[in-house]
């Protein structure tokens, strides 16, 4: 088994039990053996001198497959986005599933994401480009009712045939609902009937916008995340992405039945929702929350740094109180709450028997220069994908002093994306 050791670094382990500091991490395969002041001997050996190791960040909503539609979907209404994503998505190929996801694999990489929670359709096309990049990838493959669909034969079939194929160290698969506006009573029991047979988690969009609100209180008498308890959806397997229109009634209802909340500040803000979802209060409940993108579509980037400083700058701005959210807790939101979303202690922070998902970055760039004590606020409020110098997934160096060891340009020039 070969061995890494990466020296002379900073390390912001994101673990309580043991504090930043410079530490050595050894590497055996794809495992952290070690996080000491000790030097073992490895076969390769990073020196990161000047640089900050840090857990790899962890994108927990988005839908990698659509990194093509960047640009295409600027600056209309919610109504002709929605209209115009469905049209330029109802007809794709596998070809072109696999190179927009490729594209969007890569972008993360280079900004640090080792992990990405994606809801879509053939996502088996998807786990392709995964694997051959050497991402960790968690997919959910879409359901919705069969009224509504674009797939080929029962979503909810496709999905739990999904879910039965052959996995990998990679890859991980399970369900996911598109929201309540598509999808039914039935859909969604039966959805948590095959995630509690299969084991997985659930990904769902929930409460992103006032009309999805307002048109099943007409339609229901109950609000969606009253709706979804009510009908007994709700659950510890749930990671529900938005959830911006919530009450604080609603946040007890998500603390109660301990869903998982994925928050997407840019995308909300750029599709102009109209509001921030309450994360104080769910912080404040015991609501877990991590960070997703959202998808190129609504986003136009796929980079966790930013979806951190926006949405900390946005908590501060609404509530008039700079104190109101801090730099720990949202890069405790790209790591370990993400890694406990998605049921994974093995990931979200650097230590001893963790899988060896680690970012360096380089704290001498001219933006990151300072001292060390002030590191993490640097990370999340002045960093950037250019930053990022080095990246391992799995204990694989993917990105090495700036550059993408597997990125071809040449792949993409006259590739289909659709």
């Amino acid at each position: 088994m070969s061995s890494l050791l990466i020296e002379n670094g900073y390390v912001v382990t994101m673990d309580p039990s043991k504090e930043s500091g410079f530490y050595n991490i050894y590497i055996e395969g794809d495992t952290i053996k070690s996080v000491s002041k000790e030097r073992p001997d490895a076969d390769e050996i990073i020196d990161a001198r000047g640089k900050v190791a840090i857990p790899g960040l962890i994108n927990t909503h988005t839908h990698v497959a659509m990194s093509h539609l960047k640009g295409m979907l600027d600056d209309i209404d919610l109504d002709n986005f929605l209209r115009k994503t469905f049209e330029l998505d109802s007809n794709r190929t596998d070809e072109g599933l696999y190179n927009s996801s490729l594209l969007g694999i890569y972008e993360m990489m280079n900004a640090g994401i080792t992990s990405f929670h994606d809801l879509y359709y053939s996502e088996d096309v998807i786990a392709r480009a995964a694997e051959d990049a050497g991402m960790r990838a968690f997919l959910s493959w879409v359901v919705l009712d069969e009224e509504y669909t674009t797939q080929k034969g029962s979503p909810l079939k496709n999905a739990e045939a999904f879910i039965h194929s052959r996995g990998s160290s990679l890859v991980s698969r399970s369900i996911g609902i598109q929201g309540v506006y598509v999808a039914g009573e039935e859909t969604y029991l039966r959805a948590k009937e095959i995630a509690e047979r299969y084991d997985t988690t659930i990904h769902t969009h929930l409460a992103e916008t006032r009309k999805e609100v307002y048109d099943l209180v007409k339609s229901r008498q109950k609000r969606p995340i009253e709706y979804l308890d009510s009908i007994g959806f709700l659950n510890d397997r749930v990671i529900a992405a938005h959830c911006v229109w919530s009450t604080l009634h609603e946040v007890k209802l998500l603390a109660k039945n301990d869903v998982k909340v994925s928050w997407n500040p840019t995308s909300n803000a750029k599709l102009g929702v109209g509001g921030v979802p309450p994360i104080p209060e769910m912080i404040d409940n015991g609501v877990t929350v991590s960070l997703g993108t959202d998808s190129s579509g609504s986003n136009n980037s796929l980079n966790l740094i930013q979806e951190a400083k926006f949405g900390a700058l946005s908590v501060k701005n609404q509530r008039w109180d700079a104190s109101k959210i801090t730099a720990y807790q949202v890069l405790e939101m790209a790591t370990v709450n993400a890694a406990k979303s998605l049921r994974r202690e093995d990931l979200g922070s650097i230590g001893a028997g963790k899988k060896a998902d680690i970012v360096l970055i380089d704290n001498r760039s001219p933006n990151m220069h300072s001292d060390l004590d002030r590191v993490v606020n640097n990370i999340v409020y002045a960093s950037n994908p250019s930053n990022v110098s080095d990246v391992l997934i799995n204990g694989r160096i993917v990105k090495r002093e700036g550059k993408l060891l597997s990125y071809d340009p040449d792949h993409f020039e006259g590739a289909t994306f659709f």
